[in-house]
């Protein structure tokens, strides 16, 4: 009854909007996205926009579009389990996942799973490379992944429906439809995917056993103009999900997890000469119950609840120059099976700045949080870019970032620390873009120095509580390639990304366990006419899974391929099919986590 009641709630708006379908006038688009701060503040570090055919030929699982389309390596439990990112040989809990301009990374373990989100749900998927803390706050080091909706004006009425099947009994299915006209907007999309996750091992006699899971995703754009200057948006995201937890050894107790989640934004928009007012609230909830065995109805659970005021005032003081001034406050309350009810308020204070002068262009950022749990390092960030010409262009941005102790870090009963420190990371990058004409090739060096890691240690007593200690430094170089060409009806589209790491603790100089050397991923597409053919591989290499590096326990390198293969009987419609671990690899992300081999999808994607 609660799923029917959300989307009756949520799908209630079109029955209004659909009346006024006869009298849909043409007039100019407009754009609105919620994170101006992407856009405006992140040119001199890199950024990835993933386009819409990329994340249709990809399943719903936000890992692995990632995985074989940027340089984020994963650790994964399994398919489809507890999916944990490195972004240049940081921790998970040193990616931000931003939705809307919201970070959104858990309030008790500090990270997300990026196996609970399906990219069907937004609009725009972005990948930003570098520190960004004084933008979005916790997290935010390695780097930072945005999950964005748009909000359109004069548009005509439009649905998409995706419908995918697979081995392994997998149903990923999405319908969205939107509508605008020139005072209202309005947008929904729902999402559900299954899968039985029953797959063989490969040179084994073993299956992946509790490994089913499911997840309901639904979502809601709303916009009004009150008049030219004042605009109001809405936005809402609904998660609810399933997992049974894949067992090591059929003699394991079978376990679950549920877990729902609830992201609200409003948002009201003010344009006055030079002056651009933003005011926006959010509301956010997260709730987990973890069953540890499946066979009763005894659970361990967590939630909590944050409210975000946040305001933006920025100024157009000349041609191609702004500053802004930023100031938000955060309320979170949370408890637990094992953490005692508690909250905490975070206020914190941004100025930004930039301007463009010819080919030279800079930025600067200074950010000051306060609270009462833990001491706030002043952030700040500066970047400069210089283009020669049309060829050539490079960047530098130096920047101090930080992560915030977790619930689970300051609350823990009988083990949480309240007098952690925040995690600090002063970080240089220097990239490098080759233009050409049809595509491009950068090149990106980087260098972190990670202070006051927390660790979750044994104390005297033998009791495991978190502490302070390890400094990581992490340096390494990233590469990508686009090239893209048409000539008498054939296109080739070639994206290409690799990434070398050394991620090091200072203490003994050891790589540090699941980072990878090397990591890399590309894709290769081909169409003519209505048939299209795409390629797609990624690599990674061994990874440590202990700490003192013994070369004798590793996960072993591997390299996977998928091929698809797509037709466009319609303009409107595409039919898919794609083949996955082409080659039948036997490989696993974490030790005795097990992929599944050669495996089958099809799927439909219907525009009307």
């Amino acid at each position: 009854m609660k799923h029917i009641f959300i989307l009756f709630f949520l799908i209630s708006p079109f029955v209004v909007v659909s009346q006024t379908l006869d009298s849909i006038q043409n007039l100019d688009e407009v754009v609105l996205r919620a994170d101006r701060l992407l856009k405006t503040f992140s040119k001199t570090q890199t950024t990835q926009v993933l386009s819409d055919s990329i994340i249709k030929r990809n399943t719903s699982s936000l890992t692995q579009l990632l995985n074989f389309n940027s340089p984020v390596y994963f650790k994964e439990n399994g398919l489809g389990m507890v999916s944990s990112p490195s972004f240049r040989g940081t921790t998970a809990q040193q990616t931000a996942v931003i939705w809307n301009g919201i970070n959104i990374n858990s309030q008790f373990n500090g990270q997300t799973d990026f196996s609970t989100i399906n990219t069907r749900n937004f609009d725009e998927i972005t990948i930003r490379h570098g520190g960004g803390s004084v933008l979005y706050g916790s997290g935010a080091i390695g780097g930072s992944i945005h999950l964005s909706d748009k909000v359109d004006f004069n548009m005509p009425f439009e649905n998409n429906l995706f419908a995918g099947f697979g081995s392994f009994n997998t149903q990923d299915l999405s319908y969205g439809t939107r509508y605008a006209d020139d005072k209202f907007s309005v947008g929904f999309t729902v999402t559900y995917t299954h899968s039985d996750n029953d797959y063989d091992y490969l040179d084994s006699d073993r299956k992946n056993l509790n490994g089913q899971f499911y997840n309901v995703g639904l979502s809601t754009t709303l916009g009004y103009k009150i008049d030219q200057k004042n605009i109001l948006r809405y936005y809402n995201h609904v998660f609810d999900g399933e997992r049974h937890f894949s067992l090591i050894l059929p003699t394991e107790i079978r376990t679950k997890y549920r877990d729902f989640n609830t992201r609200q934004l409003l948002e009201w928009e003010g344009r006055y000469g030079k002056f651009l007012s933003v005011l926006r609230a959010a509301y956010l909830t997260e709730s987990y119950k973890y069953f540890g065995n499946i066979e009763n109805d005894n659970f361990t659970f967590a939630e909590a609840e944050t409210f975000i005021g946040n305001y933006q005032l920025s100024y157009k003081w000349a041609d191609n120059a702004k500053a802004m001034a930023v100031a938000d406050i955060n309320y979170t309350n949370g408890e637990g099976s094992s953490i005692v009810e508690a909250s905490r308020t975070i206020s914190a204070f941004s100025v930004l700045l930039n301007q463009r002068i010819k080919s030279f262009y800079y930025e600067a950022t200074v950010r000051k949080e306060v609270t009462n749990t833990y001491e706030s390092p002043l952030l700040f960030s500066l970047g400069v870019k210089q283009q020669f010409g049309d060829f050539y262009t490079v960047n530098v941005n130096g920047s101090k970032n930080f992560r915030i102790p977790t619930y689970n870090d300051l609350y823990w009963a009988n083990a949480g620390n309240p007098n952690l420190s925040p995690e600090t990371s002063h970080q240089i990058e220097l990239g490098n873009q080759f233009n050409f004409k049809n595509g491009l090739f950068s090149l990106t060096g980087f260098y972190y120095d990670i202070e006051n890691m927390i660790r979750w240690v044994p104390n005297t007593s033998g009791v495991w509580r978190p502490i302070n200690t390890d400094n990581v430094v992490s340096y390494g170089l990233e590469s990508r390639l686009q090239y893209s060409r048409q000539f008498k009806g054939h296109q080739l589209q070639l994206n290409a990304n690799y990434a070398y790491t050394i991620s090091e603790n200072q203490f003994d100089n050891k790589q540090l366990i699941y980072v990878p050397y090397h990591k890399g991923s590309g894709s290769f597409n081909y169409a003519y006419n209505k048939l299209s053919v795409y390629w797609q591989t990624a690599y990674v290499g061994e990874v440590f899974i202990q700490s003192d590096n013994d070369p004798n326990r590793v996960v072993a390198p591997f390299w996977v391929h998928n091929l698809g293969l797509e037709y466009k009987p319609l303009d409107q419609c595409t039919l898919g099919f794609r083949i996955q671990n082409l080659f039948n690899k036997n490989y696993q992300s974490v030790a005795n986590r097990y992929m599944p081999g050669i495996n089958y999808n099809i799927y439909l994607t219907f525009n009307f």
